[in-house]
């Protein structure tokens, strides 16, 4: 891997601050110059990277979802079986690096956005139908069709109540804990089986 740019660290520093920056004064109020306090930096060379606000947005969901799938596809290195993948699906979600206050807030602020912007939406429909595919290939080998729909809807659904009430938590979160709790709803779903 070879040495990384001071654009792209410069990137990375003006997301993370934009992540901060968002969580603390909320999507739509947000300015370019609170994010650039946060990042201290200055307004001007955010619009030069990335040349708006909704640019800067986009480039942040983007930078997201690449985290999800590297730490999605390094988890199922070491997954041997549907269950192990399926639990690596879970862990990726809920992992310490990505299962924070201030990143489940600007994630929920994201979706709740995706409606009313084209770019968003788009990201939007390509995440969920990655998560549904993750979802269905294994869940696939361990239920019958009908059954396996409904475990993946159910496991889904928890997973974006966790992160919405996470993205509300006053407190870090545990995402150890998280993670074990995500475990615990795939093993009753895997118990019950037919």
């Amino acid at each position: 891997m070879g040495r990384k740019r001071i654009r792209d660290i410069r990137n990375e520093e003006l997301i993370e601050a934009t992540i901060v920056a968002a969580h603390r004064y909320g999507y739509h109020s947000v300015t370019m110059t609170e994010i650039a306090r946060v990042a201290g930096a200055s307004a001007a060379s955010i619009s030069y990277y990335f040349g708006s606000k909704n640019g800067l947005m986009e480039a942040t969901m983007l930078h997201l979802l690449r985290k999800l799938q590297a730490l999605l596809l390094k988890s199922f290195r070491t997954a041997n079986s549907p269950e192990e993948r399926l639990y690596a699906i879970l862990n990726a979600n809920f992992d310490d690096s990505l299962f924070t206050v201030e990143q489940c807030s600007i994630w929920m602020q994201f979706w709740a956005s995706a409606p009313y912007s084209p770019e968003l939406s788009r990201l939007h429909r390509i995440n969920r139908g990655r998560v549904r595919s993750h979802f269905r290939a294994e869940l696939g080998q361990l239920f019958p069709p009908a059954e396996a729909e409904l475990a993946r809807h159910a496991l889904q659904s928890y997973m974006d109540g966790v992160w919405l009430e996470a993205a509300q938590s006053s407190k870090p979160l545990d995402a150890k804990s998280a993670r074990r709790s995500a475990k615990g709803v795939a093993d009753l779903l895997l118990q019950n089986r037919r």
